[in-house]
């Protein structure tokens, strides 16, 4: 499928990973990256990796090889892509709206099924 093909294609990939798996997070924001380039493009955050949407939280994590993740999630929103947060993970985390980036919305299961429904591919 080339490049022209994908601008009307829709991506979801689901990232659980914070520190501890910066690689994996650094990946999953590579790929979510990429997509964004040519394609509506949503990331699920979850579970551990809820910690990098928190203000300031970015800042200095690098895995060794990997561009800074600050730089990775700033490129995928300049290029539109969507971060949501799971709402549950949010409160037993004990985090509010405020706490986090700016553009990070708070979205659970019934979003993200429907972008799914909606005809995105979900991206591992």
């Amino acid at each position: 499928m080339s490049e022209h093909n994908l601008s009307n294609q829709k991506f979801l990939l689901n990232c659980q990973y914070g520190t501890d798996n910066l690689e994996r997070a650094t990946v999953a924001f590579i790929l979510a990256t990429s997509a964004s380039k040519t394609s509506e493009t949503a990331v699920f955050i979850s579970s551990n990796a809820t910690e990098l949407c928190v203000r300031g939280a970015l800042d200095g994590l690098v895995a060794e090889g990997y561009e800074p993740l600050a730089d990775l999630v700033a490129q995928y929103q300049a290029n539109g892509g969507q971060l949501w947060v799971c709402p549950v993970c949010v409160k037993v985390k004990g985090l509010s709206q405020e706490d986090l980036l700016p553009g990070v919305e708070v979205a659970g299961a019934p979003r993200t099924t429907a972008y799914l429904a909606s005809g995105a591919r979900l991206l591992a």
